[in-house]
């Protein structure tokens, strides 16, 4: 799949050599908040236009990584059902699960590699993952799942949209990450904390 990229792709790919240089070119794109219609672009669109939002922005995080000889695995939040998912890239490095991604919030960012396993890496966004009102939402979660099965797809280089993936990650088994008497046990996210989750870096 990777042959697909032109070379003027591949050399753009190429010189995101590590996670960290995925995220900071990730956060240099434009949010994409899918004016007039719902996208949900390849990695070469995403390219092509210089906008992204958190599921674009992971597959294109994806194909960087894959580029670097690493397994393109995404990872879906799931969120109560009045909130929005995310989708994160995920990687390994020194045995340990770290995440690249892309919000317009200020806490749903990017994770060091330390979390020893996938479960606690994708608890490092509970306490932030709030709604308006202050409840905390992130209920479920599932992969690591590898794009690499969406290879006849043409999940990277398409011109068209690719709702597959998305469509895929909403059907997988998702693993629950708190059971109904921790939810009704939940304290909400006091003044300070939901003004901070109130921070956004695009404004539409």
């Amino acid at each position: 799949m990777l042959e697909n990229f032109t070379s003027a792709e591949r050399k753009i790919l190429k010189a995101l050599k590590t996670p960290k240089k995925i995220q900071d070119f990730v956060d240099r794109l434009k949010i994409n908040f899918d004016k007039g219609h719902d996208t949900c672009r390849s990695p070469r669109q995403v390219l092509k236009t210089g906008k992204a939002h958190c599921i674009e922005a992971a597959m294109l995080a994806a194909a960087a990584l894959r580029l670097q000889g690493r397994t393109p695995w995404l990872v879906d939040l799931e969120s109560a059902k009045h909130d929005d998912d995310h989708v994160i890239a995920v990687f390994k490095q020194f045995d340990c699960w770290g995440a690249i991604s892309k919000s317009n919030h200020a806490v749903l960012r990017y994770r060091e590699p330390v979390y020893r396993t996938i479960h606690e890496l994708v608890l490092s966004y509970f306490h932030e993952y709030t709604d308006s009102k202050g409840k905390k939402t992130l209920r479920k979660f599932a992969g690591p799942i590898n794009l690499a099965r969406f290879d006849k797809l043409n999940w990277s280089t398409a011109a068209e949209d690719v709702w597959f993936v998305p469509e895929y990650l909403v059907k997988a088994k998702h693993q629950l990450i708190l059971n109904r008497r921790q939810i009704s046990n939940l304290r909400r996210a006091d003044l300070i904390e939901r003004k901070i989750g109130q921070i956004t870096q695009y404004h539409r």
